[in-house]
């Protein structure tokens, strides 16, 4: 029987670890025919050579995981041990960059190879589509986009939209003015701006037009200069609606239209625009399509198997 020795030199052996060595026992579920002991700074692997080669490219991977994200967790770990490949998980130096430095020192950066495929294709299009389930940050990453140009001032101004479909609810039997029966609809995006800036400077943003946050309807007949635009859950647009807003695109913009294709609120007979905007489009230079998928999602844990769960049970109804 082979062994294989590692020492952590450079970093704090029980963050590494995990609680209780949380991390080494994920370690032991990837590869059941190893056997890993953890003690102190150093971890002690046997088993046949192939497997222990493997074994050091993949640990070598999550050493390098959590230098750049100072963490790691069941997701990270994962994302590293599925990945196909050491080149499909690496990231470039335009990808793995801070995208944003957010409130309290947060850095902000793609945290999957899809988000970062996502961060990179935006760089190279003017026009993005994002689509992937709950929770694989494509909203996030693309929010962050939109603050790292405006504060790099390659843009004016940042309107986020999003369809205010009525999940259940009318809009007429809610109470308050408009903008307090719109401002639920808004409040994912209201909640990755104030990770990324501070709260009085955010109000000021808002407050001055800078940063607008408002539903579709308020995208007609206007012409969108100088704007990173996003348009969120865009599953929940129709047909109107959809080419409605991609024809708002003036000069010097960047859109990224987010969405979740298994996730519509729409009326029956009613087709998404969406949906409809992949096939239309998916052929025109200067449009990019990212597709996220459950390994890219950063949320709880359970997030991932309650997708995985729902994709399994829609796939046997078809």
């Amino acid at each position: 029987m082979n062994e294989l020795i590692i020492e952590l030199t450079e970093i704090n052996p029980k963050e590494f670890f995990g609680l209780q060595n949380g991390n080494i026992e994920l370690l032991k579920k990837y590869f059941p025919k190893l056997k890993i002991v953890a003690r102190g700074s150093k971890i002690k692997v046997y088993g046949e050579e192939e497997t222990l080669e493997e074994f050091d490219i993949r640990f070598n991977m999550l050493l390098e995981h959590f230098a750049k994200y100072n963490k790691l967790d069941e997701n990270g770990i994962e994302r590293v041990l599925t990945s196909e490949s050491k080149a499909d998980y690496e990231t470039s130096d335009v990808s793995s960059e801070v995208l944003v430095h957010g409130v309290g020192g947060k850095l902000i950066k793609a945290q999957s190879a899809n988000q970062r495929r996502l961060v990179e294709t935006s760089y190279a299009n003017d026009m993005v589509f994002a689509i992937g389930p709950a929770g694989t940050g494509k909203t996030y990453v693309g929010v962050a986009l939109a603050v790292k140009a405006l504060k790099e001032k390659q843009v004016k101004r940042i309107v986020l939209t999003r369809p205010a479909v009525e999940a259940g609810e009318n809009l007429g039997f809610l109470p308050g003015d408009m903008k307090e029966k719109l401002d639920p609809y808004m409040q994912p995006l209201y909640d990755a701006l104030r990770d990324m800036i501070p709260h009085e400077k955010l109000a000021s943003l808002i407050e001055k037009g800078v940063i607008q946050i408002a539903p579709m309807a308020f995208m007609r007949g206007r012409t969108l200069d100088n704007a990173f635009v996003i348009l969120d859950e865009a599953q929940n647009t129709t047909h109107a609606q959809m080419k409605m807003f991609l024809t708002r695109m003036g000069k010097n913009a960047k859109f990224i239209i987010t969405g979740d294709p298994g996730q519509i609120d729409l009326p029956r007979r009613v087709t998404s625009g969406l949906k409809e905007a992949l096939l239309v489009l998916k052929n025109i230079n200067g449009i990019g399509i990212i597709h996220l998928d459950d390994k890219d999602v950063v949320r709880h844990k359970l997030v991932k198997k309650v997708i995985a769960a729902y994709k399994e049970i829609e796939n046997r109804n078809g």
